[in-house]
């Protein structure tokens, strides 16, 4: 880390949890793609799933429930 960094680190650290959570986020973003780009294929894909999901067709699992399915499924092989 440079030293610029580092006092920037040391000003940030300063201030009220209000703002560092601002600036992390902000950050954060900075680090993120506006845009991601992906081919028509993957938007009817998600698009066909988000509304299996909407009508009730299909039910979320939570994540907790489909990482234990997902490593049983793994210890089976």
């Amino acid at each position: 880390m440079t030293s610029a960094a580092k006092r920037l680190l040391d000003e940030a650290l300063a201030l009220p949890a209000p703002e560092r959570e601002k600036l992390v986020v902000a950050l954060s973003d900075s680090l993120v793609p506006d845009e991601v780009s992906l081919s028509d294929d993957w938007n009817s894909e998600i698009q066909r799933r988000l509304e299996a999901v909407e009508s009730g067709k299909v039910t979320p699992v939570p994540w907790e429930e489909a990482e234990a399915r997902i490593r049983r499924a793994l210890d089976r092989d």
